[in-house]
């Protein structure tokens, strides 16, 4: 799987979020400034032969739908972010975003819960 550019993840944001769509339907979820409806229709086609995007034909139209889910992407982009800037370690990037984004007590506190319920569960097997 390959990395998407940001216009090409926009267009993948909307179509994850529709489910599926014409080039019109994805124009009208997209803040303004709005690309041509030409660029739109670029970056679907572009989408289709990296195999993100299929397509089901309505005559000279086409709807489009995710090939690749969500999930799946994030999955793929976060073990990317954690092997190329974090070497591979989870401390690293879970400590840098904590001092970047500058998290309150509750915040560091909800993520304290989530590793001590991973901690447990791990224990118990």
């Amino acid at each position: 799987m390959k990395e998407l550019t940001k216009a090409e993840e926009q267009i993948m944001q909307v179509l994850w979020k529709l489910k599926k769509g014409f080039v019109n339907d994805l124009l009208d979820q997209l803040p303004a400034p709005k690309p041509a409806y030409n660029t739109v229709s670029t970056i679907i086609r572009i989408l289709e032969r990296k195999g993100f995007v299929g397509h089901t034909a309505f005559g000279k139209t086409h709807e489009y739908y995710p090939l690749i889910d969500k999930k799946e992407y994030t999955r793929f982009v976060s073990k990317s972010l954690l092997n190329n800037y974090f070497s591979n370690s989870m401390g690293q990037m879970v400590s840098f975003f904590s001092r970047e984004k500058g998290l309150s007590i509750a915040e560091l506190e909800a993520l304290k819960e989530i590793i001590d319920t991973e901690i447990k569960q791990k224990e118990r097997k």
